[in-house]
């Protein structure tokens, strides 16, 4: 008898983020199609993913708009290398990007996934001081609990310790300074609050220490990994004001929280700032294909525009700019403008906010039930060890992936679920949270 996809699977996959033994009594879903919101494995059932298969895939699975400009590019152009060499899509691309920060930031360099997109910002940064005369400006500073990808140079201001302890002979380490995370909040004390009393942390650290410091890397908003803290927007004024104080570049890492996932097209709007490197990935091609970019503003340019190649910034891969996943990533551009996605999250973002209130709001093992846009968590209290786990297998079973971090249960759905699937997506964390905590 020939073996299944899943058996398969295990003989041969190294799955991420995975520990291969779990697989023993949890093994990987076999997915064979999808469609709109949900998955379809191998014996026909269906899973309504409620975590946008990690954070990346916006408007449903085999989306026909994204499906038809790709099998036009397939005709034109699939690769070619853009060192030397250009092509439409990537011009276009860039122009549009660039576009959306109002030219703030008018020049893109591509890679293919966030933890590379994170590694050409810091290089850049250092690099950029380097060039100007300042090559004592070569540290970085993030947050506590930040995550910023795994590759070893972005294991530098990833601040989770499983990582950290696992390969830190390997790196480098950034500062770790206090998050705004609001649930952190002392008594009597607002959001705001917490993010001003954070923000004198990395105040005092720039006077003390500002002229060794390249950039400080954030994601705006919302932690991810960290169990989806969320802060005020006020962190950030406070921080861009630092950074320009102290000649410090001010990098935001929107890999995940961009893309209209808070709400704003860019996170760093809600501030009313614009960063000095701005990190992008996962949603910008729409979750088809592998794509990131770092936006910089024009001073930092300038600072490689130079006869001398060591002046240049050196940086590069194979399949920088590709064509195909510009032409998904230009796709994904148009259904924000021709649906007019923001103002139709703002009513689907109220949906999930009030059916997980009321699944969830009266709960004896819930706390810090949250929202910011079309990201929603709750942290359980009394998880067991292994929750996540138990978790996870439940919502399976209620047909929907969710995948929590921790004791911290989290949605980050599609841009296409409808209302009775964001109710059938509530019920299904409610049935899983009773399985998990039983």
């Amino acid at each position: 008898m020939p073996a299944s996809l899943l058996q398969r699977s295990l003989a041969a996959v190294w799955h991420p983020c995975s520990q291969m033994k779990h697989h023993e009594t949890l093994p990987p879903v076999p997915v064979v199609a999808g469609k709109g919101p949900w998955l379809i494995t191998g014996d026909g059932k269906q899973v309504l993913d409620g975590i946008s298969s990690w954070w990346v895939n916006l408007f449903g699975h085999c989306n026909p708009r994204i499906n038809a400009a790709l099998r036009e590019q397939l005709d034109r152009l699939e690769h070619a290398m853009l060192a030397g060499f250009t092509h439409p899509p990537v011009v276009e691309l860039s122009e549009r990007l660039a576009a959306l920060t109002n030219g703030a930031l008018g020049h893109a360099f591509y890679a293919s996934d966030g933890a590379s997109a994170t590694e050409i910002a810091l290089k850049m940064s250092f690099h950029a001081w380097r060039n100007r005369g300042l090559p004592q400006k070569n540290r970085f500073l993030c947050l506590e609990n930040s995550y910023h990808g795994e590759t070893v140079g972005a294991l530098a201001v990833t601040d989770v310790a499983l990582f950290r302890e696992a390969y830190a002979p390997l790196v480098r380490r950034a500062e770790a300074l206090p998050s705004p995370d609001a649930r952190r909040a002392a008594p009597g004390e607002s959001a705001a609050d917490t993010a001003r009393r954070a923000a004198g942390a990395l105040a005092a650290k720039l006077e003390a220490e500002g002229g060794r410091i390249a950039a400080f890397i954030l994601e705006p908003l919302v932690q991810g990994a960290a169990g989806m803290a969320m802060y005020d927007p006020e962190y950030l004024r406070l921080a861009r004001a630092l950074c320009d104080r102290h000649r410090v570049h001010l990098i935001c890492d929107e890999i995940a929280v961009g893309c209209g996932r808070t709400g704003t097209f860019f996170a760093h709007e809600q501030a009313g700032i614009r960063p000095d490197l701005l990190c992008l990935s996962k949603g910008l091609s729409g979750g088809y294909l592998p794509l990131s970019v770092v936006l910089c503003r024009d001073e930092i340019f300038r600072a490689f525009y130079d006869d001398d190649v060591r002046r240049g910034f050196l940086h590069s891969h194979s399949y920088t700019g590709n064509p195909l996943a510009c032409r998904a990533a230009l796709a994904t551009l148009d259904i924000f403008d021709e649906d007019d996605v923001l103002a139709a999250n703002r009513e689907r973002a109220a949906w999930l906010g009030r059916l997980l209130a009321e699944a969830f709001s009266g709960h004896a093992a819930v706390r810090h039930l949250r929202q910011r846009g079309m990201i929603a968590a709750f942290d359980v209290e009394g998880a067991p060890k292994d929750f996540s786990r138990r978790f996870f297998a439940a919502a399976l079973d209620a047909r929907a992936l969710l995948r929590p971090i921790g004791n911290t249960v989290y949605f980050m759905p599609p841009y296409v679920m409808n209302e009775p699937e964001l109710r059938a997506l509530a019920q299904a964390a409610a049935h899983a949270l009773e399985c998990a905590l039983a």
